[in-house]
């Protein structure tokens, strides 16, 4: 395994002095008395709190990195050389231009998405509401689904509430499900997510009603942490507003010496918190029929890193609900906001915790129940990772959330744009040697421009990254999949995986590599 330092890491802006440590607790093996620092327990010693969480906070992405044991490399694609699944078995007519990407979800009416990939929820923090046109148009024009997440209403300054508790105008979320809409092709759809504070708020009333929102995501958990989704904010005001509207702020702005604290600088800035859910069946099934009576044509359900239990009664309970996708997301997960050591260290990691799902999907196939459509989740980022995935968890699993992956390039060429003004010192030499110009640099471009027409000029660039970097995931993902022989999503399977070492093949109940088909070719040699 790779050298883990505990006790010091680059999310954290946290380093050991020594080149030693001591492999569990990270403390360097010579801790000196008059150190100036900078370990994890060097600079908690006085900002305390603050070193939960990746810094800065709310402007950069963070993702867990811990080696586990298991992970998706430890399997690899088959490749074969006869047959052809999905298109005629003929050189002329087999190419992997004509690999078909396209993938559904739902339980009764089918939502089309052109590469088997939607995005991970982005919601309330600042990354994503700065970015929000980036990420939305980009995943519109690419022709896959957008989750709307957490608490976007409930942090909305110009939130207007009426006297029932309930949302009645939200803004923020009024623009968010209007940009992805305004270029929606027919492929993909926005799912909006909701947690308790949601809930509370009526959420879903509002964006069904006034909106016009077809799909309500409810969510348990994700993989990067097991507690509520968090921000932060830097004014006392903000925070007394979130307190007032009934989230959880830490340190608690009433009280004076936390107000004291803030005045004088030490306190630079305040957490809101989201509660915690807890499962009950009959809750949840009639939750499910209530947003369903709303108007609501599809229910998704996002469920996190929680162990086999728990992933059981998300598996059992969307069989029962008749839920249109569920989504499983496997530690480490992660976008930045969740505490650093939680993301490290907490939850089932994503190839184990798939692999769970896989068996007890195919437990309950066997009792002749209904499979959901399921989705895995959890540090995907190439179309290897799409082509495993949906492997592994094939026949059930119909595509991949991405976190990250998805906001990379969405800020990337947002930045370009930026950097075509002349702003923060113009390109930089990574990007200038391609051209000086949109057109140069974006080699989508051109194509988006005969789709488009004009209306590509009102593209922002971010939007156009996030649409040249899938073509990148759909192209590999055709190539890979004729590779396997297979022109369909639909038929790739968990024969075209193999384990790269025994421990893998017993996690993931994948053929050891050299025991894949190992009865076909004695078969051959021995004929």
């Amino acid at each position: 395994m790779n050298l883990h330092r505990p006790n010091a890491n680059e999310a954290l802006q946290t380093k050991n002095r020594s080149r030693s440590v001591a492999p569990q607790s990270g403390i360097c093996s010579r801790c000196v008395d008059g150190c100036k620092g900078n370990c994890d327990l060097f600079k908690s010693t006085f900002r305390g709190r603050e070193l939960l969480y990746p810094t800065p906070f709310g402007e950069i992405t963070a993702g867990a990195d811990k080696d586990y044991p298991v992970d998706y490399s430890h399997l690899n694609i088959m490749g074969y050389a006869i047959g052809a699944e999905g298109i005629e078995a003929d050189p002329d007519h087999a190419t992997f231009p004509k690999v078909n990407t396209e993938t559904w979800y739902g339980a009764t009416e089918k939502i089309k998405m052109k590469i088997p990939m939607f995005t991970g929820a982005l919601g309330s923090t600042e990354i994503a509401r700065k970015n929000w046109e980036h990420f939305s148009i980009g995943a519109a024009i690419t022709g896959i689904s957008l989750v709307c997440g957490e608490n976007v209403c409930g942090i909305d300054p110009e939130l207007q509430i009426g006297k029932d508790g309930k949302v009645v105008e939200s803004p923020e979320m009024r623009r968010r499900v209007e940009t992805y809409r305004r270029y929606h092709g027919g492929y993909g759809d926005i799912m909006v997510q909701m947690n308790v504070e949601d809930t509370r708020l009526g959420v879903a009333e509002y964006v069904i009603d006034k909106l016009g929102v077809e799909t309500i995501e409810l969510k348990w958990g994700q993989g990067a942490k097991c507690i509520g989704g968090e921000i932060k904010v830097d004014s006392l005001e903000r925070a007394l507003e979130l307190s007032k509207r009934g989230y959880i702020v830490t340190p608690e702005p009433e009280k004076e010496a936390n107000q004291a604290a803030f005045k004088d600088g030490a306190i630079k800035e305040f957490e809101r918190h989201s509660r915690v859910g807890f499962l009950d069946q009959d809750a949840f099934m009639t939750e499910v029929d209530r947003v369903r009576k709303l108007g609501a044509k599809r229910v998704t359900l996002k469920t996190g890193a929680y162990p086999m239990r728990e992933l059981a009664m998300a598996i059992r309970w969307s069989s029962d609900a008749k839920i249109d996708l569920l989504t499983i997301d496997g530690a480490p997960g992660g976008t930045g906001m969740s505490p650093w050591r939680m993301m490290s260290e907490w939850g089932i990691p994503s190839i184990y915790l798939h692999s769970m799902a896989y068996e007890l999907c195919k437990r309950l196939a066997k009792k002749g129940a209904w499979v959901p459509n399921i989705a895995f989740a959890g540090g995907f980022s190439s179309e290897d990772h799409i082509f495993k995935a949906m492997a592994l968890g094939a026949p059930y699993c119909k595509a991949v959330c991405m976190g990250r992956a998805l906001m990379i390039p969405g800020m990337v060429g947002k930045n370009i744009e930026c950097w075509l003004k002349g702003e923060d010192g113009g390109l930089p030499t990574s990007v200038s040697k391609y051209g000086t110009t949109k057109e140069e640099i974006f080699v989508s471009y051109k194509k988006l421009k005969g789709i488009y027409g004009d209306e590509v000029e009102k593209f922002p660039l971010g939007a156009i990254g996030l649409y040249t970097a899938s073509e990148k995931l759909r192209v590999g993902l055709q190539q890979l999949m004729a590779g396997a022989r297979k022109w369909r999503t639909h038929l790739i399977t968990r024969k075209d995986l193999a384990a790269l070492t025994e421990e893998a093949a017993k996690v993931t109940g994948i053929p050891y590599i050299m025991d894949a088909y190992r009865k076909e070719a004695l078969s051959i040699i021995d004929r």
